[in-house]
């Protein structure tokens, strides 16, 4: 057989490839792994009560409707409603398996080979991957200094093949969130172009407001721009449930279901199951939760402030932080391997959200408590140590 070459000459997966170093780790301390991002807890009481009452019903492993579970898309259209203070219909929303196969299927509703899509740097590299492999050519909008896009600069890319902004907020990698006139800005400049702003709210919940993220569910027509991903794994701590939701207009959610009834038929209804219980059942669960993770996100920024051993926290938001090494004349691949082979911490290297190398890294601190936050400092001043003297 032959293989094809585009997803030949791809990457293989960033995740796969660093978590395949930890065969080499020293082992002299306990695992640090900040790698994944994912909740350390498991879901709420309520919906693991659901989901077990769900597998004894004679129906529990049937497939759901192509849009998705009704009851979910209610209760997730209610509660985009009060987060947005906009209304959102259930039936401009289809419920996928997790946000990557969300963006997966408007991406090659929305593309031709040859086409364009906008990347901010750094990417979320599965998103950046698909649009490769399916022969969709990324062109890379540089930010600012704070690591926010300029909706101006991002005019500047744009061309007869574009089809698509794409935007991650708060950021993966780099935990920045983008404030809502900049988003406000983007949407503008995405209809006046005639072309898809596609929005990943995945970390919505974990930001340090209660704040909307943006007003753009407000505006009339917003559905012939917008396109807003979500995801249920973290907010939900259901990662491997797969479970996340497009919502836009129904003629991109038309082609949409074509496309998930290709791939998946429907999502797992046991995931759609948990996500309602959990929309329905576990507010107040919920906010603990993303209270845990603003705390989280302030004690590194506080155990990261004196820069110890010359590494530098660039950003942080959501569940990351993006950190610069002090390395000039290392690789981010070296580092980033000496980290978990002699020091027993795993993080992702930068190479895999950019186009070449900057010296940073991503920490996704999920996984780990402030005991773990304070203790990864240490090991990063002992790394400059060691290899400075």
């Amino acid at each position: 057989m032959r293989l094809s070459p585009r997803t030949v000459q791809e990457i293989d997966s960033p995740m796969g490839a660093t978590y395949a170093l930890l065969a080499g780790r020293s082992g002299e301390r306990a695992l640090l792994d900040l790698a994944q991002a994912a909740p350390s807890y498991p879901p709420a009481p309520e919906m693991v009560e659901h989901v077990t009452k769900v597998a004894h019903e004679p129906n529990g492993a049937a497939y759901v409707p192509s849009p998705g579970l009704p009851r979910l898309r209610d209760a997730f259209a209610a509660d985009l409603s009060r987060a947005y203070q906009s209304p959102v219909g259930a039936d401009q929303m289809v419920v996928t398996a997790g946000c990557n196969q969300a963006f997966c299927l408007v991406a090659q509703a929305l593309t031709e080979p040859g086409d364009e899509v906008i990347e901010v740097l750094p990417y979320y590299f599965n998103y950046d991957m698909w649009l490769r492999m399916n022969g969709v050519v990324p062109r890379y909008l540089e930010p600012g200094p704070d690591l926010v896009p300029d909706p101006e600069a991002a005019e500047a890319l744009i061309t007869p093949r574009t089809r698509a902004i794409v935007l991650v907020t708060p950021g993966n990698p780099s935990g920045v969130t983008l404030p809502p006139d900049v988003l406000a800005d983007f949407y503008a400049l995405a209809k006046r172009h005639d072309i898809a702003l596609i929005v990943d709210e995945t970390y919505r919940s974990f930001r340090d407001t209660v704040r909307p993220a943006h007003d753009l569910f407000a505006e009339p027509d917003w559905a012939r721009t917008l396109v807003s991903l979500h995801s249920f794994s973290k907010d939900l701590a259901i990662p491997g449930y797969r479970v996340g939701a497009v919502v836009g207009s129904p003629e991109l959610n038309r082609e949409v279901m074509k496309l998930l009834d290709c791939v998946a038929i429907c999502p797992p209804r046991v995931g759609q199951e948990a996500a309602w219980a959990g929309l329905t059942s576990a507010q107040e669960w919920r906010r603990a939760r993303a209270d845990e993770a603003t705390e989280k996100r302030r004690w590194l920024e506080t155990v990261l402030a004196e820069r110890p051993g010359g590494f530098e926290l660039l950003s942080c938001g959501g569940f990351f932080g993006w950190v610069r090494h002090p390395f000039a004349d290392r690789g981010t691949h070296d580092v980033v391997r000496d980290l978990i082979t002699r020091y027993d911490t795993l993080v992702i290297p930068g190479t895999a959200f950019l186009p070449d190398d900057r010296q940073v890294f991503r920490v996704s601190f999920g996984n780990v408590d402030r005991a773990g936050l304070t203790e990864f400092a240490g090991r990063l001043e002992l790394m400059a140590t060691d290899l400075h003297g």
